[in-house]
């Protein structure tokens, strides 16, 4: 458990990404199962848990069927809210050249559906020129998450490239 936050003399960026979740109790976001034999199990980040139709989906688990593709060059996948359940909505930027056609996007959910389930295939695949991520290089699938449901994003100042949360504001295809 990290104790405070460089430069944050007051602990208030501490705090907030902690204690305001669950107020007074330590929550670092990850999923863990303590095991009957007094093992842990730690399952990954908790806001990159997709739940579809009340099914648990890890992030993870798309990402690597994807990777497989080779058109893809980078993908990012979200869950938006959408009449009263989560839809699985997969940003990609392709190589060089390409552009996203119906006949790519087949071939992403197919492989998706055949390698993960029919689950974890996206209801949207939508091509982005750019992926926001923090200043380690790590995407910030939360901040995109928030920015897809029009609510503010709170720590910009952690983003290496703010300016590519743009690109996903008031997108067209994901209000159908």
């Amino acid at each position: 458990m990290p104790i405070y936050f460089w430069g944050d003399v007051e602990d208030r960026k501490y705090h907030s990404a902690y204690f305001e979740k669950l107020p007074g109790v330590w929550c670092h976001g990850d999923y863990v199962e303590h095991t009957i034999h007094g093992g842990f199990i730690i399952y990954g980040r908790s806001d990159t848990i997709l739940n579809p139709g009340g099914v648990r989906i890890g992030t993870a688990e798309i990402y690597r069927q994807v990777e497989k593709i080779p058109e893809i060059r980078e993908s990012l996948v979200v869950g938006q809210d959408w009449e009263g359940d989560v839809r699985v909505i997969l940003f990609l930027i392709l190589k060089e050249g390409l552009l996203l056609t119906s006949g790519l996007i087949d071939k992403i959910k197919q492989e998706i559906r055949i390698q993960a389930s029919p689950r974890h295939v996206p209801s949207k695949v939508i091509q982005v020129l750019d992926i926001p991520r923090t200043k380690s290089g790590k995407i910030v699938e939360l901040a995109v998450r928030e920015v897809i449901h029009g609510r503010p994003v709170l720590n910009c100042s952690a983003l290496a490239n703010p300016e590519a949360l743009a690109l996903y504001e008031n997108i067209e295809e994901l209000s159908k």
